[in-house]
């Protein structure tokens, strides 16, 4: 389980503490906050070790390895021209970005810095014991079932302008369906995703994907786009991706969703909450906000650990104010005008 986040002089970010939740966590900012920023840097992190300890021959934890490997997935993750440019632009006259991640287990946190005037190059501080074996998803804010035909092969093979988070979850969307006893376990997690979708999902032999409607296949281009991002999800629990626990980054779930979506999508990120995968999901939306906390007021998600984080844009740059509601998180500039609107609708009414 992921414990703690922090940064200093990371994009927007003077500096950043979260305090993880074991369950869901919740990234709440209006545009140009840092939400997806804060989503990458954890998820580059822990994928670089579930990569590297997914190796048939894995190399061992050491400084040297490590600081390729971070440089390298941070410059693929947010495609910098140059590393440096990931550094806050403060007052300082050689800022340093320093980056740590900290984990449950013992010995498995992770430290690194490196300087504005870095092109590919990062200082690694603490070493991990060992790679961690729990496999973190990222989730963009595009759905990537429609683009899945071919794209890995040629990202692999050609110069792309695209994040490495679509390649990565690219090929985790094509391993195969697990069998035996882990299917049925999975059937059970993937139940209520194929009720919201009315069907389940096929990957072809030529590598495109259909949702499987009462004995009929309609290719995925053709289906809505809130039933292809849950088909996402649906697919990673057939495949056992969350199988051995992991960690889930979301980045906008609610984007291009009527609000019917919306409210399938919250049950559906606490359902894999439930299943013991760590959660984070970044948002400025009122309606996904309110219907989670509806959600877990209920009986059966009580009992889930939830942390929420409001980013606050200020002179100096962002700031994070947290806690385990939203009402401790102070107003979030896209949420009051939201509740603004509202407020003024319902006057007009009148």
């Amino acid at each position: 389980m992921l414990k703690a986040i922090t940064v200093r002089n990371l994009t927007v970010f003077p500096r950043a503490d979260l305090e993880c939740a074991r369950h869901l966590n919740v990234i709440v900012g209006e545009n140009g906050s840092g939400k997806t920023h804060l989503l990458k840097i954890a998820y580059a992190l822990l994928a670089v070790s579930a990569d590297e300890g997914r190796r048939l021959t894995p190399a061992p934890t050491s400084q040297a390895v490590l600081q390729v490997r971070v440089a390298d997935k941070l410059v693929k993750v947010f495609r910098p021209e140059h590393l440096g440019h990931l550094v806050h632009r403060n007052r300082e006259a050689n800022p340093i970005c320093a980056v740590e991640v900290r984990l449950d287990s013992p010995g498995m946190d992770v430290e690194f810095v490196f300087r504005k005037d870095s092109e590919s190059e990062v200082e690694v501080r603490k070493v991990p014991a060992e790679w961690s074996p729990a496999v973190p998803v990222y989730l963009p804010t595009r759905e990537l079932l429609s683009i899945y035909p071919n794209f890995v092969s040629v990202y692999e093979g050609r110069y792309l302008e695209f994040e490495e988070t679509w390649r990565d979850t690219c090929v985790l969307l094509g391993a195969p369906l697990q069998k035996g006893l882990q299917e049925e376990r999975n059937r059970e997690l993937l139940r209520p995703f194929e009720q919201a979708m009315g069907g389940s999902l096929e990957l072809d032999k030529n590598g495109r994907f259909y949702l499987k409607l009462n004995g009929n296949r309609l290719e995925i281009p053709l289906v809505a786009e809130g039933f292809r991002k849950m088909g996402m999800l649906a697919r990673l629990i057939a495949n056992g991706t969350f199988s051995g626990g992991g960690y889930l980054f979301w980045d906008e779930p609610d984007a291009n969703l009527n609000p019917k979506l919306v409210k399938q999508v919250a049950e559906s990120i606490l359902s894999l909450c439930w299943a013991g995968i760590q959660t984070f999901v970044a948002t400025h939306s009122l309606f996904l906000l309110r219907e989670l906390e509806i959600l877990l007021s209920s009986d059966r998600f009580r009992s889930l650990e939830t942390r929420f984080f409001g980013l606050h844009r200020t002179g100096a740059g962002a700031r994070v104010q947290q806690g385990s509601t939203v009402g401790d998180i102070g107003d979030i500039a896209a949420l009051d005008e939201q509740l603004e609107q509202s407020d003024r609708f319902l006057a007009k009414e009148r």
